[in-house]
């Protein structure tokens, strides 16, 4: 069972974006989207060699300009998304996110977790945090750990809360699509190296973000972020020459038709440039992976109310559409 997307006006930015949408028993396919809701196959129009939209990524620059043909050649054949079920728009094989990156979403967990005998006032500890993302930012030190591929799900579809999970949170994100090798790319061409953007939720168990047995370890991201279907993605690939500027879109989640996060990216304490060139230092980004940039304040340890089973949390960020997912609690074994 999985949320249906809402009618709207325009779908998303630009006058296209790429999708991987599949019809009843049939495998899945790249597609184009136009902002009216019509889909072009691109299996048809580009060769049955790019049968997946990673598959056009490896192609980037060549494949973009036949896309922005398309999208203007209204005698192309089309049909209604509405004939069709959207899945993630791509499969990455590597997933790299960003964790404390917005400032203040920073400060309010620092403050959420309060370490015991902690007994400091709130604006004392809050200063303290202030103080840290500063810091932080002069020393120009993203915080990037690795997500699994087998994490990801689509934009529409149920999320399972494992029966383990005691404290299941939300994080919308805008997410970066690699769309050329990058490796030791400087912080002034990595955009150069984003072929677009979607919308990424990264769930979080915050009970197992720290070791239990043994805390001097510190976090176990395994545990606490890559549950199958932890991470919705999508609905869109819209291009990056359709979003003007990165640092400047609005990410909103609703739970239950109740706004809990609405930032802008202006909040990021590094940009989408700085998270792609750090991350290219060390790894050798690939066409199709995603880098997830951190979420912003008003997840659910801030508000005290975490996820459980009938939730429907919505996700939106500027030009890039609408996710829809509705929380399932795993039955208990």
């Amino acid at each position: 069972m999985s949320v249906k997307p809402e009618p709207v006006s325009a779908l998303f930015a630009g006058p296209f974006a790429l999708a991987t949408l599949s019809a009843p028993g049939e495998p899945a396919f790249p597609a184009l989207v136009t902002p009216d809701a019509q889909v072009l196959d691109l299996r048809a129009a580009l060769g049955d060699a790019r049968s997946t939209v990673r598959s056009l990524l490896e192609e980037w620059p060549a494949v973009l300009p036949r896309l922005r043909a398309l999208a203007g050649d209204g005698s192309a054949r089309r049909r209604p998304l509405a004939d069709f079920r959207v899945h993630a728009p791509v499969e990455p094989r590597q997933v790299f996110q960003s964790g404390a990156n917005y400032r203040q979403h920073v400060i309010d967990l620092h403050v959420a977790h309060r370490a015991p005998g902690d007994d400091r006032p709130e604006e004392e500890r809050r200063a303290e945090a202030a103080e840290i993302m500063d810091r932080r930012a002069a020393e120009d030190l993203p915080y990037v750990f690795i997500g699994l591929p087998s994490a990801v799900t689509g934009p529409y579809d149920d999320v399972v809360l494992p029966a383990w999970a005691e404290q299941p949170d939300w994080e919308l994100e805008l997410a970066a699509v690699i769309g050329r090798p990058a490796y030791r790319v400087p912080v002034e061409e990595a955009l150069e190296y984003v072929a677009g953007y979607t919308i990424a939720n990264d769930l979080t168990d915050r009970a197992t973000v720290f070791r239990r047995d043994m805390p001097q370890i510190g976090t176990d991201w395994l545990r606490s972020k890559n549950a199958p279907g932890f991470t919705p993605l999508g609905p869109w690939l819209v291009p990056a020459g359709s979003i003007a500027d990165p640092g400047d879109l609005r990410v909103t989640l609703k739970l239950n038709g109740e706004t809990m996060q609405d930032e802008s990216t202006q909040d990021m304490i590094f940009t989408v440039a700085r998270m792609v060139a750090y991350a290219s230092q060390t790894a050798r980004l690939l066409p199709g992976d995603l880098v997830l940039t951190g979420s912003p304040a008003g997840n659910g340890m801030h508000w005290g109310r975490l996820l459980r089973d009938g939730d429907v949390m919505e996700g939106s960020v500027t030009g890039l559409g609408v996710q829809r997912t509705r929380c399932v609690a795993e039955a208990a074994s």
